[in-house]
């Protein structure tokens, strides 16, 4: 297990995250629709004889070692830190969990092209399983008052009840303007103060886009502050954040062709879930997220992550063939998340919709501000298209 030591120095334990990183080595081998319909009845007894037929037999790989970068709450709250040890590892139960995405999954195309359909497998998944909550951790309690700021507290309907959320102020010109959904990090289930200036080294307040008139929705979810619901962890949060976006659109000042969706870090892993659930956004910037929900060695996620389907419906490399909009999936290159998680999915991923970039020179936090000042002037012109030449020498 990778053991996280809250509010003091890291401690390590053990190579849980290094099972995260063996999974791609095993199942780059991906199923296409014509194999989906007679695997949505198989049984968990039948994994065996389907991996058989499919031909999974790779053997268990050697992982280096490697750092991977603090995941901070912005505001201070936590801090961790994960390792990868090199020891040889066994791969069953992680092959199993990415074929149990089949069992979920009631249509599905091959990884060659973005789909084209109506139906998102991983919102029905979660729509239709019922997880099971095994630990829960003190809530936060009130979110922030932003008095003073350019921010209202509101409260949006979503799923488990009214929720609480920064909002833009009205600008009060009349006009309809873009707007982005912002998840921050760490606990991404409770919102703090955001206004307040940030160091540019590791801005999650996301600035630049206030500061480019774009209207900014910072929604909690279930279980955090003062809010109904437990939280689960990278499950029903993105239902959540689907019914802030509704909530969003439902603003007279808000243009409903140019909602965006962005988080860092817990947050960025989040956004990816919900661009696998949905086309509704222009476009979805994750930074800095995690292949699988066990990256996190336990925290953030309050169901039993060794039960192979919690694992998947919480796991982004599970879904990336169901992205049907822009993703852009960021990182630095210093003690981020891109060796072992990062990485292994643009690695695998097939679907020309998703565009993954590791900028040299910054980490898990200084690659936020200056990416986000070129989204927000991209957003501002109302094109999006992010290319490397972009990003070079940004800082």
């Amino acid at each position: 297990m990778v053991e996280f030591k809250r509010g003091g120095p890291p401690k390590y334990a053990g190579a849980e995250l290094a099972l995260c990183t063996a999974l791609v080595k095993a199942t780059t081998q991906r199923h296409s629709a014509r194999h989906v319909s007679h695997l949505a009845h198989l049984r968990l007894s039948d994994l065996a004889k389907h991996r058989a037929l499919r031909g999974i037999t790779q053997a268990a790989p050697t992982v280096p070692r490697r750092h991977y970068a603090p995941l901070a709450h912005p505001f201070g709250r936590l801090r961790q830190f994960c390792v990868i040890s090199s020891e040889p590892i066994h791969l069953m139960r992680l092959r199993q969990t990415s074929i149990l995405v089949l069992l979920f999954s009631i249509v599905a195309c091959s990884t060659s092209s973005a789909p084209n359909r109506a139906e998102f497998p991983l919102r029905d998944a979660r729509q239709s399983f019922k997880t099971n909550i095994v630990r829960t951790e003190p809530a936060f309690g009130a979110a922030d008052d932003p008095s003073g700021s350019d921010f209202d507290l509101i409260r949006y309907d979503a799923p488990v009840g009214k929720l609480a959320a920064y909002l833009s102020k009205n600008p009060g010109d009349g006009l309809r303007h873009p707007a982005i959904v912002w998840i921050t990090g760490g606990e991404t289930q409770s919102i703090g103060d955001i206004w307040s200036p940030q160091s540019r080294s590791n801005d999650q307040s996301a600035a630049a886009y206030r500061k480019a008139g774009i209207i900014m929705m910072f929604p909690s979810q279930r279980g955090g502050n003062d809010n109904p619901g437990q939280r689960e962890g990278f499950l029903g949060e993105a239902d959540d954040i689907l019914a802030a976006t509704d909530y969003l659109a439902s603003l007279p000042y808000v243009d409903t062709q140019q909602i965006y969706l962005g988080g860092h870090s817990t947050g960025g892993t989040l956004a990816m879930l919900v661009a696998e659930s949905t086309d509704r956004y222009r476009a979805v910037f994750a930074f800095g997220p995690a292949a699988w929900a066990n990256q996190y060695g336990g925290d953030f996620v309050f169901a039993d992550l060794k039960d192979d389907r919690e694992l998947a419906l919480r796991s982004p490399y599970e879904w990336l063939a169901d992205v049907r909009r822009p993703l852009y999936v960021f990182e630095g290159s210093e003690q981020g998340n891109w060796d072992g998680a990062i990485e292994i999915m643009a690695t695998s991923n097939k679907n020309p919709n998703i565009h993954f970039f590791r900028l040299d020179g910054h980490s898990h936090f200084s690659v936020l501000a200056p990416v986000n000042e070129l989204l927000a002037a991209q957003i501002v012109r109302g094109n999006i298209d992010v290319r490397e030449a972009d990003l070079s020498g940004l800082k």
